[in-house]
């Protein structure tokens, strides 16, 4: 039994759900469940409709017609009869959406957010089920929100891994011994049957719960790149595929950043020793990169970029040292600001960490610490992670930067810098 997990841009089009189609095709015959992310940019667009939703802005309406109509042409590409139930069970879905639409928000914003994000996953699976069987590959559409049970946390559900492996286990397994399942990523449920997403780009995840309860034999994500590559494409003009992995060094540069790969991803499958592979869905013959354990390190340094970097320094007002009590308070508080740390490094008297720029809960954040702290801050940054670097790698990426901070151990290398300014 295998999971395939298809991200957004492979079915951003029509095309990309018939070649989607063609890749399933080649593997009808065997068990498998396939997780599928809402279409193209869905998820972007539907962040941009809650929050003018909940900001009551003018633009609501339209900003859902526009899903509605991006979705539409990929359906009468799809499907020339415009009375084929697609169309039907497409516009039901939207629906869930018009309902949330019709009263004044009165819930707080990440519970609005996942039950109005999470339509584009029910959207674009909904799509992807009906084309199959279209093509005459036999399948079941699932929602996921039946199976992945998670708390209350919405935007950042935590799997409540007991009940969904119970769940999963009592109907899956029969379903896949008749025909392919199709099912949606990022988004689960509570035990009250609310709506809950599991974390931008969650959908990897949630290919890996699945994997991990079913006991599966492989998980493959089927990306826009040959694989796992030594950098990002768009900071390196000359990239290197990694062919093997070890779940640690996944894991590692995960944790880092490297965004080919969901964070929460490795983890599951390492526990249940189930190989991940990351292929293309342009080049399918490539073999891509396999992810499983092994005891090779990687064979290459790699090269993880982080830009629009706020570097936040936190000193005492007094004069005492930054001690267990101040990290523990500092800790606490990005967490309720929901704030992850890129990087960290304390002194005797200061805590300096580096974190993305994500708007007002920074804001938010700061005011918060200065009621106890002396607190700066410095806009612009970037973020340099090396795992396995040399000097010649940590010169390669410092030309025209300046470091404003650097930690190193014996396999990776972190530089935060600013760019110099033009002479």
């Amino acid at each position: 039994m295998q999971v395939f997990k298809f991200g957004g841009a492979s079915v951003k089009d029509a095309e990309g759900v018939i070649n989607l189609g063609r890749i399933i095709e080649k593997h009808q015959n065997d068990k498998l469940l396939i997780v599928v992310s809402a279409m193209g940019k869905t998820t972007n667009l539907l962040e941009r409709l809650t929050l003018s939703y909940f900001t009551q802005k003018d633009d609501t309406s339209d900003l859902l017609e526009q899903a509605r109509q991006y979705h539409d042409t990929i359906l009468r590409t799809l499907f020339p009869d415009e009375h084929h139930p697609a169309y039907n069970d497409v516009a039901n879905r939207f629906v869930e959406i018009e309902w949330i639409l019709e009263d004044e928000p009165m819930d707080p914003y990440d519970y609005l957010y996942d039950q109005i994000v999470s339509v584009g996953e029910l959207v674009s699976t909904t799509i992807v089920s009906h084309y199959l069987n279209y093509i005459g590959v036999k399948n079941i559409w699932l929602d996921a929100r039946n199976y992945i049970f998670t708390d209350n946390t919405h935007r950042e559900g935590r799997v409540a891994w007991r009940i969904t492996e119970e769940r999963i286990l009592s109907e899956i397994p029969t379903l896949l011994e008749q025909q392919l399942a199709v099912t949606q990523g990022f988004i689960g449920s509570t035990s009250e049957n609310f709506t809950t997403t599991l974390g931008r780009e969650g959908s990897d995840y949630s290919a890996a719960i699945f994997a991990a309860c079913l006991d599966a034999e492989a998980v493959t994500i089927w990306k826009d790149v040959p694989g796992v590559l030594n950098a990002d494409p768009k900071w390196f003009d000359k990239t290197e595929l990694i062919a093997e992995l070890s779940y640690l060094d996944a894991i590692e540069l995960t944790y880092y950043g490297a965004t080919v790969i969901h964070p929460k991803t490795i983890k599951p499958l390492q526990n249940k020793n189930i190989t991940l592979h990351v292929k293309s869905f342009i080049d399918i013959e490539n073999g891509g990169t396999q992810i499983r354990q092994t005891e090779g390190t990687l064979p290459i340094p790699s090269f993880i970029f982080k830009v629009n970097q706020v570097l936040i320094s936190i000193l005492p007002k007094d004069f005492s040292f930054i001690v267990e009590d101040n990290l523990s308070d500092i800790f606490s508080r990005f967490h309720q600001y929901q704030i992850k740390v890129n990087m960290m490094h304390n002194s005797a008297v200061s805590f300096s960490v580096s974190i993305d720029s994500t708007g007002e809960n920074i804001a938010e954040l700061l005011r918060d610490l200065k009621a106890r702290y002396d607190v700066q801050r410095q806009n612009g940054l970037e973020l340099i992670t090396i795992r396995h670097y040399n000097q010649q790698t940590i010169d390669r990426v410092l030309v025209e930067k300046e470091i404003i901070m650097e930690l190193k151990d014996s396999y990776t290398c972190q530089l935060l810098v600013r760019k110099l300014a033009p002479r």
